[in-house]
């Protein structure tokens, strides 16, 4: 995914689910304040992904579900306010849940199951969605 999307100020969606893309996700997408939809389900994505994608201010959904991200999921998501569905299942993410995905008041969805999350309880934040 080439980092020059990340100046396509307009761009309301993002949609590249189902291909063979490889790679990272560039840090460059949080600049897209105007995307509602960003959509990278199915591929082979791996590396982290990016604290920016909290700056998504306007984000709804969140689809990136069977690739081969890695590392822990960034307390940053907890930024995005209007988010509805996150869905994180069928990659390799490690670590705790982070509190801040609690303050996802909007969430309707949350999906992170076949991953390598570290067992035990939920974060207590989650009593607020």
């Amino acid at each position: 995914i080439p980092d020059s999307l990340g100046n396509l100020a307009n761009l309301q969606s993002l949609q590249f689910f189902s291909n063979q893309l490889s790679g990272s996700i560039p840090d460059s997408l949080g600049n897209l304040a105007n995307l509602q939809s960003l959509q990278f389900f199915s591929n082979q994505l791996s590396g982290s992904i990016p604290d920016s994608l909290g700056n998504l201010g306007n984000l709804q959904t969140l689809p990136a579900s069977d690739n081969q991200l890695s590392g822990s999921i960034p307390g940053s998501l907890g930024n995005l306010g209007n988010l509805q569905t996150l869905e994180l299942d069928g990659n390799l993410l490690s670590g705790s849940i982070p509190d801040s995905l609690g303050n996802l008041a909007n969430l309707q969805l949350l999906q992170l199951f076949c991953n390598q999350l570290i067992s035990g309880s939920l974060p207590g934040s989650f009593g607020n969605l």
